[in-house]
């Protein structure tokens, strides 16, 4: 499928029905935008995350937190 659609000043687009309808999305739905190294862009629908869950066990994770973690991580 093709689609094409225009970039506003703002850089808002209107995405067109039948890429819509093809995500299943509508109105408050999110969508996550990939770009690879050759500039090829894909879009998808993804899942609402449960903030306040995460915002709820983020307090649990500072013992990963430490510069040593960093540092041992930090090629991964």
């Amino acid at each position: 499928m093709l689609a094409i659609a225009k970039i506003t000043a703002k850089g808002q687009t209107t995405i067109p029905q039948d890429v819509r309808a093809a995500l299943r999305v509508g109105p408050g739905d999110l969508i996550a935008w990939e770009v690879d190294a050759s500039g090829t862009a894909t879009v998808r629908r993804v899942q609402p995350l449960d903030l306040e869950y995460l915002r709820a066990i983020e307090g649990t994770l500072s013992e990963w937190a430490g510069s040593a973690d960093e540092e041992a991580y930090r090629e991964l």
